[in-house]
């Protein structure tokens, strides 16, 4: 029998955190093991219970979920994290995202749509749902692109768009070889000449800047 994903939740909201705690008792591959109510009771728990997903709120006192991603990536001890929340506040989530978050679900989520999301990031894969990416491109709007992109990306190649929309499914570099019959070693020299063309720096900010181009 595989380990368990140990998950650990950041909210300040103490029903939430126990609404969630009872969905993913009835998972038997997933175990919570650890609960914070802010950013702060995070940091502290963090290294002793080195969970393998965050399901974090952005919004909490003291330290509130941005500040937490952006101190874990600036000491370079990022865990894989699922924004989780109830705010139509589409610009701190799209902040989440360039601090690190592998990908966003609002609160209202089935228990097969949490639990098949936690599975995803802990297999190391950004969690990009078109319904939430349509959100993000009105924070994108409204940033006016603060992250850095090319206004014109060059060109992509057949080859390279049909990797990008398989990216935009979650696909690790693995399940796009095994996809297209390639060695994984040509998917990451399609991938890293994606970036470049887009002049973007991760997986996640190309498939946000394909939708905002019409590409997807």
């Amino acid at each position: 029998m595989s380990e368990k994903i140990r998950v650990m939740l950041v909210d300040d909201q103490t029903l939430v955190r126990q609404g969630i705690l009872s969905l993913l008792s009835l998972c038997d591959s997933m175990e919570v093991v650890a609960q914070a109510e802010d950013g702060e009771d995070a940091l502290r728990q963090l290294p002793d219970v080195q969970p393998d997903v965050m399901l974090l709120d952005m919004r909490m006192p003291r330290m509130n979920g941005l500040e937490l991603l952006q101190r874990l990536q600036r000491e370079d001890s990022l865990v894989p994290t699922i924004i989780l929340t109830t705010f139509d506040d589409d610009q701190l989530v799209l902040q989440g995202i360039q601090a690190g978050a592998m990908g966003y679900l609002l609160k209202d989520v089935s228990l097969e749509q949490l639990t098949d999301a936690i599975r995803q990031v802990a297999a190391g894969k950004s969690l990009v749902q078109p319904a939430v990416t349509q959100r993000l491109l009105k924070g994108l709007q409204a940033m006016n692109n603060e992250f850095s992109s090319l206004e014109k990306p060059e060109e992509l190649t057949e080859r390279e768009m049909e990797i990008l929309r398989l990216m935009a499914t979650g696909f690790s570099n693995k399940e796009i070889a095994n996809s297209l019959h390639v060695a994984e070693g040509t998917v990451k020299n399609h991938v890293s000449n994606i970036l470049s063309k887009m002049g973007v720096r991760d997986r996640t900010r190309a498939v946000l800047k394909a939708f905002e181009l019409g590409w997807m």
